[in-house]
């Protein structure tokens, strides 16, 4: 069988420090080049996965923003990507703006990937995490509110206070794809749009589609891959996992600070690193 194994970003990959070890970067570099087909997932952008993941150095396609766009690791180029149209852009845009919320918009513009956002109009929350972005060549700040629908839209992020986004969050969850939960790191309450098709799991079945797979072995961490382990032959939680994603996994794994994916792997394929 054609197997792909596939695992979560943040929680599952990276250790809590937000990077992979060297010995995770080690493992799935060896088995890789001798022929396994691996593949990571994340809610991250190509630049900030890559910056996280640096040693592994795989030719491997990535899936970014939730399932929104993948990458070839090793080239950059684009594998698939998602956009919303005129008509869903503009819907989403006007009612977050209706509800006094400023978002980051994430859009390809003349054939380049940009994040854009209202100068001096970001709460506290998005102006912080603006910073842990600062120098990077996606960062388009604008003055107006019209200007944030510029181009191909396919990733909304609002980041503010609970009882602001969950209505948001009700409204627009049946239409679109909508991820709402507490990042990790910061402990922020975050509200994700991108296009109705849009999800790991349906990216994973991208892949699996042009790649032949035959059987799909998924890692995860958060409630937020449940879907992926649904549409998996095998899944595994990392030890730190949810409790609602241990109960649907196939099997429990080590943390993700014990670099629990890669133990797995090398247990299963016994390579010698």
């Amino acid at each position: 069988m054609k197997t792909l194994y596939v695992s979560d970003l943040d929680g599952t990959l990276l250790r809590s420090d937000a990077k992979t070890s060297a010995y995770t970067n080690q493992v799935i570099n060896q088995l890789t080049s001798e022929g396994i087909l691996f593949s990571y997932a994340t809610a991250r952008s190509y630049l900030t996965a890559t910056k996280a993941t640096k040693g592994l150095n795989a030719k491997i396609p990535i899936i970014t923003y939730n399932g929104a766009v993948i990458f070839q690791n090793d080239t950059f180029d684009i594998i698939a990507q998602n956009v919303f149209c005129q008509n869903e852009k503009e819907e989403i845009l006007n009612e977050i703006l209706r509800r006094g919320i400023y978002p980051i918009v994430y859009a390809y513009i003349s054939g380049k990937e940009k994040f854009s956002y209202v100068v001096n109009k970001c709460n506290r929350a998005t102006t912080e995490f603006l910073l842990t972005r600062k120098g990077d060549v996606r960062d388009t700040p604008v003055k107006f509110d019209s200007a944030l629908g510029i181009g191909d839209v396919f990733y909304f992020v609002c980041i503010d206070a609970y009882e602001k986004l969950e209505p948001l969050y009700i409204q627009f969850k049946d239409k679109y794809h909508c991820i709402f939960q507490t990042e990790i790191y910061s402990g922020e309450q975050w509200l994700e749009i991108v296009p109705k098709s849009v999800s790991k799991a349906n990216a994973i079945l991208q892949l699996k589609e042009s790649l032949g797979i035959d059987y799909i072995v998924a890692f995860g961490d958060g409630k937020n891959d449940i879907e992926m382990f649904e549409i998996a032959d095998e899944s595994y939680a990392v030890e730190n996992a949810v409790d609602e994603l241990k109960a649907i996994a196939t099997g429990i794994i080590e943390s993700n600070d014990s670099d629990g994916v890669a133990k797995w792997l090398h247990k299963k394929f016994c390579a010698i690193v």
